[in-house]
């Protein structure tokens, strides 16, 4: 059976005449009739009625036109999706969270689309698990997450940035006036997050901290995005650690506290699967490395953005 069978038979169902259904097809009638046959002697049943001028669909008929279609159809956006990528055009779909790529995605999205204008990149903006999933079932070819080893297995992970932590208070609060605050200090005040369901990776990070001075956080509130998280710190419902680039979203809603001593900043970086990028991610992927300051080109980086270049399997870090 091939695709040409199927369109033989689409168009005879559709005309409902054999003759009609020829000229459309620009093939001779004897021809088409033959090639009907063909399909239904195939399959093993009849798909017509036939009678002197028409023809009308059998119940098989009918179930098989809807299916006939839709791999036509499929085949046709196959067709579609490959000659975009081969020409050089398509769709790039991109995971993100705004509070972790402000100061390097504009300059990556100018950059891209500057050299790649008939690639159409479609940003969403995800949770870290709707992300990673979105990596593995294929909705996403590309996703700027948080560096966890356990979380990216089975996944590629090239460092992008490093951000540092900081204590995220309204401009009224009693320590907006601090130059820098101490984690004791945070552990007493009602602490907002972003939530445990959609952000794991939050809740790994502040337990780590806080580990280190055998103290609990006081969380009060979970938010399900960095909005929602702005406006109840800007509200005073509480405070929120978050790392520096907040800035680039909160602006003056929010005064921001470096923490002492520093904890480890927050690495962040670009995710992919091992079967590779297409070149259109590719290239996306090397307009934020520049934008972020990195080059993973091996004639250019440096020892360290080399060995930043990592393929997370099996719970461990390897270098490709």
């Amino acid at each position: 059976m091939e695709l040409r069978h199927l369109r033989y038979f689409i168009a005879v169902a559709e005309e409902e005449n054999v003759s009609r259904a020829a000229l459309k097809l620009h093939v001779s009638q004897p021809a088409l009739s033959r090639q009907i046959r063909d399909l239904e002697d195939e399959l093993g049943f009849p798909l017509l009625q036939r009678a002197a001028k028409s023809v009308r669909l059998t119940d098989a008929g009918r179930a098989f036109l809807d299916e006939a279609r839709a791999v036509i159809r499929r085949a046709e956006e196959a067709v579609q999706a490959v000659r975009a990528i081969a020409t050089g055009g398509g769709e790039l779909h991109v995971g993100y969270a705004p509070s972790l790529t402000a100061r390097f995605l504009p300059q990556t999205l100018r950059a891209f689309q500057a050299q790649s204008p008939g690639v159409r990149v479609k940003l969403h903006d995800f949770s870290t698990e709707e992300m990673l999933a979105g990596l593995r079932n294929g909705a996403l070819q590309l996703a700027f997450v948080v560096k966890l080893p356990a979380m990216l297995r089975g996944l590629r992970f090239q460092e992008l940035a490093r951000d540092s932590f900081c204590l995220a208070v309204a401009p009224k609060h009693p320590l907006a006036g601090r130059r820098t605050v101490k984690l004791t200090d945070i552990a007493n005040e009602p602490l907002i997050t972003y939530s445990r369901k959609d952000y794991p990776d939050a809740h790994e990070h502040l337990a780590a901290m806080f580990a280190a001075i055998a103290r609990k956080p006081r969380i009060v509130e979970e938010h399900d995005s960095v909005s929602s998280l702005i406006a109840a710190v800007e509200a005073g419902n509480g405070v929120a650690i978050a790392v520096q680039s907040l800035a680039c979203t909160a602006g003056p809603r929010l005064k921001l506290i470096p923490i002492s001593p520093a904890p480890p900043p927050l690495i962040v970086g670009a995710a992919w699967t091992t079967h590779g990028l297409t070149p259109a991610g590719e290239k996306f992927l090397q307009c934020a490395r520049e934008a972020a300051g990195t080059d993973s080109n091996p004639k250019t980086a440096s020892a360290a953005q080399k060995d930043s270049i990592k393929k997370i399997e099996d719970g461990s870090v390897l270098s490709d």
